[in-house]
């Protein structure tokens, strides 16, 4: 890997240990000439893989100076998608994303350090220079949705500002639990140890650490706590 591309990896959010602990090669068969005409950078570690309909989706559209370093097998994931210049993506090791989305905007950055285990259909979005940084020690249920934007925009029809996020980053702490359709968007910080309960809405908001926070919005209705992967009395 180029140190530049390192570099840009570490200023997205990842590690420098979690980037360095890899040994990256680019991947260069099967891609189109524009790609690297492009200066995009498509690096797999040993023993990583995306699926040939995730690689064909992603090679769609056209874009410039794309970084994305993928660390673990993803042949469960469903689409891996760019939408502009300067994305930057990294998928560490024992990353799970299970009938997962990825997308990544213009001058936006995604970022998950493993282990993450989402059971069904996670959707990770990021977009308008926004950024999604996730530790690793993860468990994420089914139909799990975290976004910086909410994709269109809302309006203060007197003033004429946007009330809803644009281009917010998203921070998710080591040994956290999303449960089942938990939706976690906007300008959030989650601490170590949470767990954000069933259906909740977390949204700009910051979850303290060792807490449970349940609700729309959601709010915390426990605290001291930690959660084990052991369904054990």
């Amino acid at each position: 890997m180029k140190d530049a591309h390192r570099q840009r990896l570490r200023e997205a959010g990842a590690r420098a240990e979690a980037v360095d602990a890899q040994t990256w090669t680019p991947l260069v068969e099967g891609v189109p000439q524009w790609w690297h005409d492009c200066d995009n950078a498509l690096y797999l570690a040993d023993g990583a893989y995306l699926p040939t309909r995730v690689l064909d989706q992603l090679m769609m559209f056209p874009m410039r100076d794309v970084v994305i370093a993928v660390g673990s097998p993803m042949e469960h994931l469903t689409s891996l998608l760019v939408g502009g210049d300067r994305a930057t993506v990294f998928v560490g090791e024992r990353v799970v994303l299970t009938a997962g989305e990825i997308y990544c905007g213009a001058e936006s950055q995604v970022v998950l350090h493993g282990p993450v285990v989402a059971t069904r259909q996670p959707v990770i979005d990021a977009r308008n220079g926004g950024s999604i940084v996730v530790e690793g020690d993860q468990l994420w249920a089914a139909d799990v949705y975290v976004a910086t934007d909410d994709m269109h925009r809302l309006t203060d029809v007197a003033t004429g500002d946007r009330i809803n996020p644009f281009g917010a980053h998203v921070r998710i702490g080591r040994h956290v639990w999303l449960c089942r359709e938990a939706v976690v968007t906007g300008h959030v910080e989650i601490g170590e140890d949470a767990c954000v309960g069933m259906r909740s809405l977390v949204r700009g908001q910051k979850v303290p650490a060792g807490t449970v926070v349940a609700g729309v919005p959601a709010r915390v209705v426990r605290e001291g706590t930690t959660w084990s992967f052991e369904d054990t009395p």
